[in-house]
């Protein structure tokens, strides 16, 4: 008879032992004061006109905030270095920008102005060319002991030979919700084809693999290598070392920064079906 009430009660004990074990835990965390955030990444994607462009204004939150507010209200454009100026018009209390008449020129420079709540906020990139991805191979990596062979997609473009060149991968997967980055420059490869590799242990036959390569400044690069450092590195209740600039300035209060980047890239697409 013990024994048989012991059966009952070891599966209740169990179930409050898990119940208990999913309780949430809040910890209190430090919120500094909200700070405007542009993600200003202008793209002219080979074989389109580059004529639409999105900036997008939306300010920082606290650990535990869900929804990132939208900065509305905004005058945002873009000038080039004759003069012609490019007006981007908000979607109504989105915080996206629009432009629909963008005008791209490889290696052109452009002076990005934001005036909102009497500040000034503005910053000056140049636009750069990219090679064409020349093709995408896959090879098979096999596994050690009891892991299971690991596919790899290469991504293959050859850098030009008569000028220093810096680049961004971007790598989106269908089994993945958040795409991977690198970004590298052409000292160790230049004039000869190089590629990109992409590793991930859950890619199986039919899923789909999307790679854009970016022509970038190798101001930018050296952002996104530090930026790219800094996720990597921090986990979920880690402070990064130091708050990362871009290069975006507040000419009527310094003090008072932004974050984030305004860029200009020329970029090559292809998808790819792992076979």
């Amino acid at each position: 008879m013990f024994m048989k009430k012991l059966l009952l009660i070891l599966p209740l004990l169990f179930t409050i032992l898990l119940i208990s074990c999913e309780d949430s835990i809040h910890v209190d965390t430090d919120t500094a004061a909200p700070r405007i955030v542009v993600d200003a990444l202008l793209v002219w994607p080979k074989g389109t006109a580059g004529n639409e462009q999105k900036i997008k204004l939306t300010t920082t939150g606290d650990y535990y905030t869900t929804d990132v507010p939208p900065v509305s209200g905004a005058n945002v454009t873009v000038k080039n270095s004759v003069g012609t100026t490019f007006d981007f018009i908000e979607t109504p209390n989105t915080g996206e920008y629009l432009c629909s008449t963008f005008i791209p020129e490889i290696d052109e420079t452009y002076t990005l102005t934001i005036i909102i709540n009497g500040q000034t906020l503005t910053a000056t990139e140049t636009l750069k060319s990219v090679v064409p991805i020349d093709y995408m191979a896959q090879e098979t990596t096999p596994g050690i002991g009891e892991e299971e062979d690991q596919i790899e997609v290469k991504t293959y473009f050859t850098d030009p030979e008569i000028s220093d060149d810096f680049y961004m991968i971007r790598s989106q997967a269908s089994i993945s919700a958040i795409p991977d980055f690198d970004v590298f420059d052409d000292e160790f490869f230049q004039g000869n084809q190089v590629f990109g590799l992409y590793q991930n242990e859950d890619l199986k036959p039919g899923d789909l693999l999307e790679v854009t390569l970016y022509g970038i400044s190798e101001r930018y690069m050296n952002y996104m290598t530090k930026l790219l450092n800094i996720t990597e590195s921090s986990g979920p209740f880690n402070t990064p070392p130091a708050t990362l600039r871009g290069n975006i300035t507040n000419a009527t209060n310094p003090d008072n920064y932004v974050l984030g980047y305004f860029n200009l890239s020329e970029t090559d697409r292809k998808m790819y079906t792992v076979q």
